[in-house]
């Protein structure tokens, strides 16, 4: 059973699906959104999704796309920071989307509610700036890094090793401090995986299940989506939905989504049939 979830100022009730909704400040996001670092309209873009029934919001200021260029820790913070200041009261978890410690460490002076970390803290000095806060953290799984994680993605056991990789990165979160209601874990769908890596992971959720804490996964507006329907990344709201009410029945606790309002119909849907 998945516990709450100690997420900075809040405690989340992860017995329910939670809704991340993604507010992107980069330049060139593969899904069309980003915002290019303007903080008045990722501000409201993260209100409006908050109307919309998100419970937190993942401000990310870098992409991590295949072959996305670096962005430098100084502008990745200068485009974090009057937002997560503007929508510091809105009520809701604010997570931000960052590898990088420096960064970490300005967001959580700021007030971010969690780190969303696709390397699993592994950075040097991650764990100890994450750990003394009581900022929640969402370890993730990648083959590689974003520059090259998609040239040649190869396992022997896709689900094994997710698995055996996740729980390992757990242990070391705990063992720095950070307690176990406050990790969040996520398979990284699309980093460093196939179309075929993507659908193993996805039919054995359950498996990659950590007991007591909550699967986090996304694969809203990604490539998988457009290899299996033809669409381009604007037009995969459907294929998202349908993909993320399939995390959600094996488990999946919290979804990352762009397409906030679905979502929440979508899961509304589910839950009267569960509750019924």
């Amino acid at each position: 059973m998945t516990q709450n979830f100690h997420c900075g100022r809040f405690v989340l009730n992860a017995e329910r699906p939670l809704i991340m909704g993604i507010v992107n400040l980069t330049d060139d996001s593969f899904s069309g959104d980003g915002l290019h670092g303007d903080a008045a309209a990722a501000t409201a873009l993260g209100l409006r999704l908050i109307e919309e029934g998100a419970q937190i919001l993942d401000l990310g200021a870098e992409s991590t796309r295949p072959g996305a260029p670096p962005v430098a820790a100084q502008q990745e913070i200068d485009r974090l920071l009057p937002v997560i200041e503007g929508l510091h009261g809105s009520g809701v978890a604010l997570s931000v989307d960052t590898f990088k410690p420096e960064v970490m460490r300005a967001a959580l002076a700021a007030g971010a509610d969690m780190i969303n970390d696709i390397n699993a803290l592994r950075a040097p000095g991650a764990l100890k700036i994450v750990a003394p806060s009581n900022a929640a953290v969402c370890l993730m799984h990648m083959q590689g890094t974003p520059d090259t994680m998609q040239d040649d993605p190869h396992y022997s056991d896709i689900v094994g090793e997710v698995a055996s990789f996740l729980g390992e990165r757990v242990a070391a979160a705990e063992a720095a401090g950070i307690a176990l209601n406050r990790i969040a874990v996520d398979p990284g769908f699309g980093f460093g995986k196939t179309l075929a890596h993507n659908i193993a992971l996805l039919r054995h959720l359950e498996e990659l299940l950590v007991p007591g804490l909550p699967l986090l996964v996304g694969m809203s507006r990604k490539s998988m989506l457009g290899l299996l329907t033809g669409r381009p990344a604007a037009q995969r709201v459907h294929a998202g939905v349908a993909a993320h009410v399939l995390a959600v029945l094996s488990g999946a606790r919290i979804v990352r989504v762009h397409d906030v309002a679905a979502t929440r119909d979508a899961l509304a849907v589910l839950q009267a049939v569960e509750d019924y």
